[in-house]
């Protein structure tokens, strides 16, 4: 099915998977109480859902630092000049004003999961009944050699949208002709699994047109990576000799940077860069670790709705949850929103809960007009998150396809937004 903003809004209307008697309020206040961490495709979706359909009935309190949201999906298009940085930054006013959320702008610092209280930076208490965790991925330390968060100013990680978007494109545009761009990729799991070599495909996209004597490495850790076959035959078809992929097999994941030299060692060869976009390992947020709900790494989830498998009234969505099958998305983390969202919503009044099934696209950007995708939908079974079927762009498609599933990206976009952020 090709997706527009009217299709997309459309999707997701199924959710978890059995019916369920409003929960006993302990202190018996008049409405339950839901607060979301995190704005973004998990949080703004499973916030404005349940209070939209609740239609008053769930007092809904989202907490989110940032006043402008900016995506990370489509941040890449931004990178590569095809995006402005307002195209990809949202406000929660409709939230509050439409939907009738209580948007509150603040760090979450804490959970009592016994108290059931979330506790803030600025030091108020927010109480909840069903506490929703979506608040993305944190960096795992150490992960790369030599680079730390304190080094994301000379080699920025821009994994997290927003002035790190900003600062990687201001370090292209900086860059000497023929100097080196470079990329540390991500090991598995990650968020976005197209999105470092979506990134590659952008940067090179704007060296060809600026710098096109540049040169781009990817030190990678893995032996393969999603669409692989497809930005292979893109980077041939549109920036031939700019890209060197080095992965597991010629050294890959032996790698060390000197931000203050600026330089990438692999597998022992010293290489001076201008440019380094590191991408460490990841994990779920610190907030979901500070719950007490992660095995470390990753918070493992029920897939019939979310909850997590140590608090059945603390759920995580998105790129924090170990789910199954599903990748670190935002397509994902919305899909699992809305299954979540109806899950608890019925818990808290009684209303019908559905059956879990989601879906996934990723779309990539690879040229102009040169769009490929991956997609797939699945099913909650007792162990987890399971595919049921999949589909991937071919090589070799046409320009009128590839050129039409970029325009279905776009449309894919327009809706997602909306349904985040009303």
């Amino acid at each position: 099915m090709k997706l527009n903003r009217r299709a997309f809004l459309g999707t997701g209307a199924a959710a978890a998977a059995a019916l369920h008697a409003p929960a006993v309020l302990a202190d018996g206040h008049d409405k339950p109480r839901v607060v979301v961490i995190g704005g973004g495709a998990g949080g703004a979706t499973a916030a404005r859902y349940i209070a939209k359909d609740s239609k008053g009935a769930v007092n809904v309190t989202l907490v989110e630092p940032s006043r402008v949201y900016f995506t990370c999906f489509f941040s890449n298009l931004y990178l590569g000049g095809f995006k402005d940085l307002d195209d990809i930054g949202h406000t929660y006013g409709t939230l509050a004003a439409k939907y009738g959320v209580n948007v509150v702008h603040d760090w979450a610092v804490d959970v009592d999961r016994d108290a059931k209280t979330v506790t803030l930076a600025g030091g108020a208490q927010l109480p909840y009944d069903k506490l929703i965790l979506s608040p993305g991925i944190d960096f795992v330390d150490g992960a790369v050699e030599g680079w730390s968060v304190a080094a994301q100013n000379a080699m920025p990680h821009a994994y997290k949208a927003g002035s790190q978007s900003e600062l990687l494109k201001a370090q292209i545009a900086a860059m000497p002709q023929g100097g080196t761009f470079a990329m540390v990729a991500p090991p598995n799991p990650f968020r976005c699994p197209p999105g470092p070599y979506e990134r590659v495909s952008m940067v090179a996209h704007v060296l060809k047109n600026t710098n096109p004597t540049a040169k781009i490495i990817v030190a990678d850790p893995k032996p393969k990576f999603s669409k692989m076959g497809l930005f292979q035959e893109g980077w041939a078809n549109h920036y031939e000799g700019m890209i060197d992929w080095i992965g597991e097999d010629f050294g890959g994941g032996n790698v060390s940077v000197d931000p203050d030299a600026m330089t990438l060692t692999i597998d022992g060869e010293e290489t001076a860069v201008d440019v380094c976009n590191v991408i460490p390992a990841m994990k779920a947020g610190r907030i979901a670790e500070i719950a007490g709900v992660t095995d470390g790494n990753w918070a493992p989830v029920n897939g019939a709705d979310m909850s997590t498998k140590a608090d059945g009234d603390v759920y995580v969505l998105g790129d924090a949850s170990q789910q199954g099958d599903m990748p670190k998305s935002g397509y994902s983390a919305n899909s699992q929103a809305k299954v979540c969202a109806n899950a608890v919503r019925g818990a808290l009044t009684g209303s019908k809960v559905f059956p879990a099934k989601f879906s996934n696209t990723c779309w990539s950007l690879i040229g102009t007009d040169d769009g490929v995708k991956v997609g797939a939908t699945y099913e909650a079974t007792d162990e987890k998150i399971a595919k049921v079927d999949g589909f991937i762009s071919q090589p070799g498609e046409s320009g009128d396809l590839r050129k039409a599933t970029f325009e279905e990206s776009e449309g894919w976009y327009a809706g997602i937004t909306a349904d985040m952020f009303g």
